[in-house]
């Protein structure tokens, strides 16, 4: 009698489980705009290669004079580190520049199409893409 209550159950927990995971990942368009790509050199002032997606803090200095930060978002950390990026190949004080998409809520966040270092080479850092986005390797 016990075994009969506990499938269906497990199975109940299965698709709950599998139903949040599946909700915490968004696609491109979900949190990224197309139409509103963004360019700016900036220094990196924090790295954080944390699951379900690995982040790049760039201090930017605008027109005015002001120092903006902007969040650029990459793949999963387990991703990155196949491809040879940890935190120590982003170097904090490192200059970077950025090529890509705003977030849709305005904010300082983007999604880095193309990244790379102030001496010429690329970053993968493997965030989001837009379709038909271009891909750079390490």
């Amino acid at each position: 009698m016990r075994s009969t209550k506990l499938g269906p159950l497990l199975f109940f927990t299965l698709m709950v489980l599998m139903t949040v995971h599946v909700q915490a990942h968004h696609a491109f368009s979900t949190e990224f705009d197309s139409s509103h790509p963004v360019s700016f050199k900036g220094t990196v002032a924090k790295v954080e290669l944390i699951n379900p997606h690995s982040w790049i803090h760039i201090v930017v200095v605008d027109a005015s004079g002001a120092s903006v930060t902007w969040m650029i978002e990459g793949g999963s950390p387990n991703a990155l580190v196949r491809r040879g990026v940890t935190k120590a190949s982003i170097p904090v004080g490192s200059e970077l520049s950025v090529t890509g998409y705003q977030a849709r809520d305005g904010s300082n966040k983007a999604v880095g199409r193309d990244i790379a270092f102030a001496d010429g080479r690329t970053l993968f850092f493997e965030g989001s893409r837009a379709p038909g986005a271009s891909v750079t390797s390490p």
